[in-house]
């Protein structure tokens, strides 16, 4: 015999899962739906990224608009004025062929030896600088900082009146050595020494805002442990105080790259640095697409050195690392 009790059982299972099934089909379309809604929010961005929309429109058109444009000149025929024509790489070509190689390699020479002399330099200088308080830090601040309110220009010709012939250094140690020292302007050194003077605040400065996240109780605890100074300095101060490091060489080494006013008035012409080769290429030449192709190689040669360190350091974990 047939047990009739399980019928309205057997009956009802089929429209209790359809029930069961259409509530999991609503709640899986409540998820996707939110999922996209979410994903819709960040592409958005919300208000921070319509925020940011007049900042980035001001970056592509005083920026990313400049640089396309000097792209464009690069590949423009001699003695054209306009962007738009057939392309030729005829002014790459000439960079080779005239020598403009000579410039670049003289800029990039002397971008390294003077970065490398100001990080030895800079460096005791700013560990002195955070470990110093109260008034005298502020003193020495005042004192690095005064001289970048004053315009570069006049700050290098008054280094040329020191330096050169018949000068301040000159004229003193004639009068009181009985012989002079001549003119000490005109060559390379002293256009390295330009960079140096120049550039100081921009290398020391992020040295100490690197050094500040070295804590003294870690140098304590190491010399406790029997470190030594090197040891120290090795394992705890350089590894901390890297970001400081990093942005500080590469900011200088690009402006040192890019820089002109140190070889015009101390070097009086013994180098020309291709950034001088761009001015003259713009302003006496009135030859814009060979300025402009100048200009896009070094354009490429710092970004390419910035790239460079970039892949070689995690920027994450040195600037979260205390």
């Amino acid at each position: 015999m047939t047990d009739r009790s399980l019928e309205p059982t057997m009956v009802g299972a089929p429209a209790y899962q359809g029930e069961y099934q259409g509530k999991s089909r609503d709640e899986a379309s409540r998820k996707s739906a939110g999922l996209v809604a979410e994903r819709l929010k960040r592409f958005s961005g919300g208000a921070g990224m319509w925020s940011a929309v007049p900042l980035g429109l001001l970056l592509l058109a005083g920026f990313f608009g400049p640089l396309l444009l000097v792209v464009l000149y690069s590949f423009m025929p001699r003695g054209s004025f306009s962007p738009i024509g057939w392309p030729t790489l005829e002014n790459y070509r000439d960079i080779v062929e005239q020598n403009f190689y000579i410039s670049f390699g003289w800029s990039l020479a002397m971008a390294v030896v003077a970065t490398i002399l100001l990080l030895l330099i800079a460096y005791p200088l700013a560990v002195t600088m955070v470990r110093l308080a109260g008034k005298r830090a502020d003193i020495y601040t005042i004192l690095i900082a005064a001289p970048l309110f004053v315009a570069e220009n006049i700050r290098l010709q008054g280094w040329s009146l020191f330096f050169d012939k018949a000068g301040l250094l000159d004229g003193a140690s004639e009068s009181l050595f009985g012989a002079g020292t001549g003119s000490l302007v005109g060559n390379v050194p002293i256009v390295v020494f330009g960079l140096v003077y120049v550039y100081l605040p921009f290398m020391l400065f992020p040295l100490i805002l690197g050094l500040t996240n070295v804590a003294p109780d870690a140098r304590e605890a190491a010399s406790d442990l029997g470190a030594t100074r090197f040891q120290i300095f090795r394992d705890i101060e350089l590894p901390l105080a890297s970001p400081g490091i990093l942005i500080g060489t590469l900011l200088c080494f690009v402006l040192a790259l890019g820089a002109v006013s140190e070889a015009k008035f101390l070097g009086k012409g013994v180098v020309i640095p291709v950034v001088q080769d761009i001015d003259s290429a713009f302003t006496f030449g009135q030859n814009w697409p060979r300025g402009s192709a100048l200009s896009v190689l070094l354009i490429l040669i710092a970004a390419a050195a910035i790239v460079v360190v970039m892949r070689r350091v995690d920027i994450d974990r040195m600037f979260t690392r205390r």
